[in-house]
């Protein structure tokens, strides 16, 4: 009896250590490519996420997220279309991401956290009929780098973060690369 109790003290002190949320957001994304038109587009993400410290001022957060990028191809990249119709349908761009952002915590005081780390995106759905010979035009995964700044008001947690691709995501050839880039704004709260 007295192991048990011990074991549940333990496990209650280890469940103290680290805490578990949920998130949503916007995001603010585009895709840089001689296809692509420059602007920026809104798109979503929504999951949940682990803070595990690491001492006083740093801690771990690993999250996985649905994420929405989106874009628009240029007008003048619809020569390739067999006709205008075919381009209307598909100048609009939106690929859906499972992500897993794993970033590093470091906090300057009670309430302001600065973050930073990779993100893993493996393809979910997207635009895969976007060139009339019907080949899959992107890679079926994304790497990226993460940077921003995190405010925790007891358990709510306002994220503000740049996402740059850092690998290719065109999957026709590798003579126009393509690489994702955008914001994120998010609200989460700690369970």
């Amino acid at each position: 009896m007295a192991v048990l109790l011990a074991c549940i003290i333990c496990a209650n002190a280890a469940m103290a250590q680290f805490s578990v949320g949920v998130k949503a957001g916007a995001n603010i994304t585009k895709i840089q490519g001689v296809a692509f038109k420059d602007e920026f587009r809104y798109g979503y993400h929504a999951g949940g996420f682990l803070e595990l410290p690491l001492g006083k001022k740093l801690g771990l957060q690993p999250e996985v997220l649905f994420n929405q990028v989106t874009s628009r191809l240029d007008s003048n990249f619809s020569h390739i279309y067999q006709n205008a119709a075919n381009f209307n349908t598909y100048k609009d761009v939106k690929l859906r991401y499972l992500s897993i952002p794993i970033l590093l915590n470091y906090k300057l005081g009670n309430i302001l956290s600065l973050q930073a780390g990779p993100q893993f995106g493996m393809l979910m759905s997207g635009d895969k009929t976007l060139f009339q010979n019907g080949k899959e035009a992107f890679k079926s995964g994304d790497f990226s780098m993460l940077g921003g700044a995190q405010i925790n008001i007891s358990k709510l947690r306002l994220t503000g973060r740049y996402v740059v691709g850092l690998n290719n995501i065109n999957d026709i050839g590798d003579q126009n690369k393509w690489k994702s880039q955008g914001f994120q704004l998010s609200l989460g709260i700690a369970l």
